[in-house]
């Protein structure tokens, strides 16, 4: 044996138990790389110009920067003394998982198909994550087995994290289905709204609403808003926001996590003493200024009326057997064979995302909405593609759906 896998072996031995055979998140850039247009990690294809100090890049940065948190609470509607930013949503989610549940006794609860991080951070903090999966003809909350799987844990459920609008659905949850988890959490666990999409689902509701009063084709409206105007009423919410998805910044990784004072005073102590990078604070600060707001917001709806656009396109495809409704910047379509389209794509230079290992979703594709020009080469390749014979008979033979 060499010297370098004694070592190895050695290092594996250090590994707490639990992780030595961890498999990690799965993200876009990680599972996929190359490629010309990039339609797998539901980023925003607009950029802009920030500018950037760099004579103090000397000194740490601040531990919250009061400027930037006055102004997230603005934009959010929020007190500054109810948020706290950091390294985008996945350090909320870890954050939230330290501080409130007790590694190898507690528990937290999500409702898949979900985001991934939830039960990753759980798992890095040795927690037990329990599933209480969505209704499946509705992709709502099945509020009767999550009161079940709460009064079974018998308290060990200490956060319940629900992703609304939902990633990888793109459906939004029912409000009051959120405030009824709320009840039943209320005294006894955390719940998590993971808010990262929405922008998108407050324009098509306002898109919506506009349809209906000029008679023009209408978008999905969501169900629900943001949850932020509860906070006063629940001291379990929490809200989690990013800078990431509307705001077309993901590469400064600045999230937000929303909650009652008691609740961020409970967590200062425990966040990073330096979160965010003196750049990224400097950015985050600029997008949320009124021009740049602007801006965003028109962005915003400029993708929600390409995602219409898009959805309307993709259900012409002969071997496309359902479009499922989306609030957000992405779509989801299911096909006879989901690995050979994204592998037709990838051969084209074209990234989209595989569902297809999330419950519910066999055979199931992401697409992220691009600019008008992406979804028009991303179209004509689609239009291109031709599943075996066998295949495409039977996706000719099933009958259009839009999943509900």
């Amino acid at each position: 044996m060499s010297a370098n896998d004694t070592q190895s072996n050695f290092v594996q031995a250090l590994l707490r138990e639990h992780l030595q055979s961890f498999t990690p998140y799965a993200s876009a850039r990680r599972s996929m790389s190359g490629g010309n247009l990039w339609l797998n990690a539901n980023e925003s294809p607009y950029g802009r110009s920030y500018q950037v100090a760099t004579e103090d890049l000397n000194r740490y940065p601040d531990f919250q920067n009061k400027g930037l948190n006055q102004a997230y609470a603005n934009y959010a509607g929020v007190k500054a003394n109810q948020l706290i930013s950091h390294r985008g949503s996945d350090e909320s989610i870890e954050l939230l998982i330290r501080s409130f549940c007790e590694p190898g006794c507690d528990k937290i609860l999500i409702c898949p198909p979900t985001y991934g991080m939830y039960a990753i951070s759980a798992s890095i903090n040795h927690n037990e994550t329990v599933v209480v999966p969505l209704q499946e003809k509705t992709w709502q909350l099945d509020l009767d087995a999550i009161q079940t799987a709460l009064d079974e844990a018998a308290g060990s459920i200490k956060v319940v994290f629900l992703c609304n609008p939902s990633n990888p659905l793109g459906n939004a949850l029912r409000e009051q289905d959120m405030l009824a988890v709320l009840e039943m959490c209320r005294g006894r666990a955390l719940v998590v709204s993971d808010e990262a999409y929405v922008e998108f689902a407050e324009a098509s509701q306002t898109s919506e609403v506009k349809a209906e009063k000029t008679g023009s084709p209408a978008s999905n409206s969501a169900s629900t808003v943001s949850m932020v105007r509860y906070l006063d009423n629940y001291e379990n919410l929490v809200v989690m926001r990013t800078l990431s998805k509307a705001f077309g910044l993901a590469g400064i990784r600045v999230g937000f996590t929303i909650g009652s004072e008691n609740l961020i005073n409970a967590l200062l102590p425990i966040l990073a003493p330096y979160p965010l990078p003196d750049v990224s604070v400097q950015i985050a600060s600029q997008a949320l200024q009124l021009d740049n707001l602007i801006s965003t917001r028109q962005n915003t709806f400029e993708t929600v009326s390409e995602r219409d656009l898009l959805a309307a396109q993709l259900k012409q495809l002969d071997y496309v057997n359902a479009v499922y409704p989306s609030v957000t910047n992405f779509i989801l379509i299911q096909v006879e064979d989901a690995q050979a389209l994204i592998q037709y794509c990838i051969d084209a230079g074209v990234l989209l995302r595989n569902q297809s290992n999330q419950i519910g979703l066999e055979q199931v594709v992401r697409i992220t909405v691009g600019s008008p020009e992406e979804n028009v080469q991303l179209l004509s390749l689609l239009k291109q593609y031709q599943p075996n014979d066998s295949m495409l008979k039977n996706a000719v033979g099933t009958k259009k759906t839009e999943a509900k």
